[in-house]
């Protein structure tokens, strides 16, 4: 594996702003030569796609590995840090998937390659992906969208509001971590399915609501835990212009040519069936969807192995055949 970098200067973003001095950054997994494969996640995911090992920090290895449904022993996998960058004080106010598309182009580009083989985009990185297909049709063999449609459905951009302000709260009260940790809380109830919560918790009391605190339950703990592991890697500019840019996401399925496979938990609430279905009707290019159920709800991407495996390995065969 190899870390790449391309250096932007001063990148234009589509709607007005600018990423002073943008470096583009992206990891490349496999043997040199072989069809590039892109790996994309959530605004979570890194370019840390297949490490593995201490700390989890290969967000997908178990799908993405040796012999794996995605093979790195056939493919190079090339996964990509989305800008703005935490470590960096360039935060834009606005920045949307059609300017991470164009920053994952040049960062192609500096490979020498005129076309990659197939972008798996997951959540905001499906989304991405659609935009990358819109505008560089070109540059793309084929394309795998999960878990994203090709525009925000009402009730996530309404979660999705409710937490930016929770997380403006926080910075306006110089809290900006306990802003971070109560936005995600409340996002891990949407991401997840209500018959997950069911199953898995028994709403235990762990206190007796005798202080300022109140009373708390196993699942409020679980939440808070979810919550403190965020508000450890990410900050809070980049949590809201990476929430924006979600809401922001809009392209025209019509405009879609690249021959694409739409996967789906069918408990999804954020990227709902009736949504994916719409978008397979209206491309304008071969289309799949395939759906499997999860009590992961939005979250399966992260969860369903077995039951995206088998077709994540026959769409990535099918790339060698042709």
């Amino acid at each position: 594996m190899r870390d790449l970098h391309v250096d932007l200067g001063d990148f234009q973003l589509e709607r007005g702003d600018v990423l002073r001095d943008d470096r583009v950054t992206g990891r490349l997994y496999g043997p040199e030569g072989a069809p590039i494969i892109i790996v994309l996640g959530g605004i979570s995911a890194t370019r840390f796609v297949a490490d593995g090992g201490r700390n989890n920090r290969g967000w997908w290895s178990n799908l993405v590995h040796h012999g794996g449904p995605i093979d790195i022993s056939k493919f190079q996998v090339l996964g990509y840090d989305f800008a703005p960058d935490s470590d960096s004080d360039n935060r834009p106010g606005c920045i949307t998937t059609s300017d991470q598309a164009a920053r994952l182009k040049a960062l192609i580009d500096s490979l020498g390659e005129t076309k990659v083989a197939a972008v798996i985009g997951s959540s905001y990185g499906g989304m991405v992906g659609l935009q990358f297909a819109r505008s560089y049709p070109d540059a793309l063999g084929q394309l795998c969208v999960i878990s994203a449609a090709h525009r925000p459905y009402p009730i996530g951009v309404a979660w999705r509001g409710i937490q930016r302000r929770v997380v403006r709260l926080g910075i306006d009260a110089d809290t900006p971590e306990a802003g971070l940790k109560l936005a995600r809380e409340l996002a891990m109830t949407t991401y997840r399915t209500p018959e997950e919560f069911k199953d898995r918790f028994t709403l235990k009391e762990n206190g007796c609501g005798s202080d300022e605190k109140g009373a708390s339950f196993d699942i409020c703990d679980y939440l808070g835990s979810r919550g403190d592991a965020f508000a450890k890697t990410m900050d809070a500019p980049r949590f809201l212009a990476l929430s924006e840019s979600i809401d922001l996401h809009r392209v025209e399925p019509e405009d879609i040519t690249t021959p694409t496979l739409l996967m789906t938990a069918i408990s999804d609430q954020l990227a709902p069936l009736s949504e994916m279905q719409e978008l397979r009707d209206r491309l304008d290019g071969p289309s799949e969807l395939y759906t499997f159920t999860s009590l992961y709800g939005h979250d399966a991407f992260l969860k369903e192995w077995d039951a995206m495996a088998p077709r994540l390995a026959s769409f990535c065969e099918g790339l060698l055949d042709g």
